[in-house]
């Protein structure tokens, strides 16, 4: 309804902002084939943020890997690396202390010709043919190879060939906001969104989700920042163009055991796949 109430206003507009921020609006529909992602990833945010202090130092230690990355490739000062300024974020919304993120940003700076992680991509199936792709930084490629094959092998799945599942998924920014801790109105923060070159704004159950292409992440994720959003999460991700449902037992049994055992991997940084939780 809000959709249709939107364009009713934008068509109103038109005569004053013209055709550029009438194309603009119409990424409105743009969401509709991933159905409800934004709902499904905010809860799955949700659920990982409540989780046991393990897991939450295994998030800090991905961040932390990922900040000695961006220091190594942009240098340590923040204003003047935009990758560096995303993962920081990213640590924020993560409530990694600002001490912890300021001790890694200095030791990588300090140690910058050590770092020697590479990005690794790996692709395959879970149960009932589930596209699952991992992303990993590591230090030894043999290790994690075997340790993300194990993990595929374990829950009855396996793993593909480079770009087997890729096809199904798409590359973009992804910006989720919690409506809780948003007080801006609907409509202004979708304009904000929109202004600075998001592609889509999806306003669902208990979240906004903004979507932007890769290159324009930085850019829409600053302005959020600058107009004081509060994002629960915003990051490049890989969004399935369709969901898969399980509803076998031994099925979801499997595939949380593929999911969990990545997760439990200190190589792995992210899990991306299209089962429909």
């Amino acid at each position: 309804m809000r959709k249709i109430v939107l364009y009713s206003i934008l068509y109103g507009l038109l005569p004053f902002f013209g055709e550029t921020f009438l194309q603009k609006s119409n990424t409105l529909n743009k969401g509709d084939k991933r159905g409800m992602s934004g709902h499904s990833k905010f809860a799955n945010i949700k659920h990982k943020k409540e989780k046991n202090d393990a897991a939450k130092g295994k998030m800090f230690t991905i961040i932390g890997k990922e900040i000695a990355v961006a220091v190594k490739e942009g240098g340590a000062d923040p204003n003047n690396n935009s990758k560096l300024r995303d993962v920081i974020a990213k640590a924020k919304a993560n409530n990694m202390p600002n001490d912890t993120i300021e001790r890694g940003i200095k030791k990588a700076a300090g140690n910058a010709s050590a770092i020697n992680y590479e990005t690794v991509r790996y692709e395959g199936y879970g149960p009932n043919g589930i596209a699952i792709i991992v992303d990993a930084l590591t230090d030894n490629r043999n290790r994690t190879a075997a340790n993300v094959r194990n993990c595929f092998t374990k829950g009855g799945g396996n793993v593909g060939t480079q770009g087997c599942v890729a096809y199904m998924f798409d590359e973009k920014g992804q910006i989720i906001i919690d409506k809780e801790e948003c007080d801006m109105d609907p409509d202004e923060l979708m304009m904000t969104a929109i202004d600075a070159g998001a592609e889509d704004f999806q306003d669902e159950e208990d979240s906004y989700e903004v979507i932007t292409d890769p290159n324009e992440f930085s850019v829409v994720r600053e302005a959020l920042e600058a107009a004081g959003v509060a994002m629960a999460q915003a990051e490049v991700t890989m969004i399935p163009q369709n969901y898969v449902e399980l509803t076998d037992d031994e099925a979801i049994k499997k595939m949380n055991i593929i999911i969990d055992r990545l997760d439990e991997d200190e190589d792995v940084q992210q899990v991306y796949h299209n089962w429909d939780e």
